[in-house]
């Protein structure tokens, strides 16, 4: 009877968790996958099952930007690592006192201060035909007439993106680098290690599980970005969180629900891949 009732009692435990996560995240993503077999004739939806707006996503404008997609996930996290991984560096092996290294560290997050709409739009001015950058070029006899492929372009939807998410690659990184042994870096470097060999052989791999959450961060938001894309791109840029936000404004939504669900598909195989190469349960 004791027994039965510790048993009772790790059910109740886990009960309001358990019923958090199926209200607001399983049930929801349930609801998405059975609206995506839903017949839409233009005016109303309809429950039944078809495959029609599956089919849909396998035009040529539809694949087109789901490669967009790819190509602004692969360029955002490639460029968010050059910078966080010697941002994360310096702070962690260069400062040597916890006090400047929190400090430091703060200073990163000083743009999560405001929002992200207020942060894009404050490019606008620096972007622009008019704005601070195509002055400076002008003035400097780099260029003969502004140029326009500053704004409302692939460039600045994609330095949008690095702005608002390389602090999230930043953060796990450097919390990886700060749990590293020092005791093994001075051991390598007594060996006669040279300072890109201690790098190679110890911090990079020893980094690797930061490395891998940063990048699970990034693949996550830029996939489903679509805000960004809306207001950098100026309507002029495709993306597939875009598309799906233009289907729920045009009351698609059985169309947008199905490329929901082909998204989140293709995200979870990324995250998977990434967990695949990299064990980050020694960092959770």
């Amino acid at each position: 009877m004791l027994k039965s009732w510790k048993s009772a009692q790790n059910y109740l435990l886990v009960a309001p968790q358990f019923l958090v996560l199926f209200l607001f995240l399983v049930l929801p993503i349930l609801a998405i996958i059975v609206i995506s077999f839903w017949d839409f004739n233009g005016l109303t939806m309809t429950p039944d099952f078809t495959l029609e707006n599956y089919q849909q996503l396998f035009s040529p404008t539809y694949l087109r930007t789901y490669l967009n997609n790819f190509k602004f996930t692969a360029i955002v996290w490639v460029i968010t690592l050059l910078i966080g991984f010697p941002v994360a560096y310096f702070l962690a092996f260069h400062i040597k006192t916890l006090r400047w290294q929190i400090i430091l560290f703060l200073i990163c997050t000083v743009p999560f201060w405001t929002s992200n709409i207020i942060r894009m739009i404050s490019w606008v001015p620096f972007l622009g035909r008019e704005g601070l950058l195509n002055q400076a070029l002008l003035a400097l006899n780099i260029i003969e007439r502004p140029v326009d492929l500053f704004l409302f372009s692939e460039f600045s939807v994609i330095l949008a993106l690095v702005h608002l998410y390389t602090l999230f690659m930043i953060a796990p990184i450097f919390n990886s680098m700060m749990r590293i042994d020092r005791s093994l870096i001075s051991a390598a470097k007594d060996s006669g290690a040279s300072s890109f060999q201690v790098l190679k052989e110890i911090i990079i791999p020893l980094s690797a599980p930061g490395i891998a959450i940063g990048s699970i961060f990034i693949v996550t938001l830029v996939m489903g970005e679509f805000v960004t894309v809306r207001m950098m791109g100026g309507g002029q840029i495709s993306s597939v969180g875009y598309l799906m936000s233009n289907q729920i404004r045009s009351l698609q939504y059985p169309l947008a629900a199905a490329n929901a669900v082909v998204l989140l598909f293709i995200t979870l195989i990324l995250v998977t891949g990434i967990l695949r190469v990299v064990d980050i349960r020694k960092e959770l």
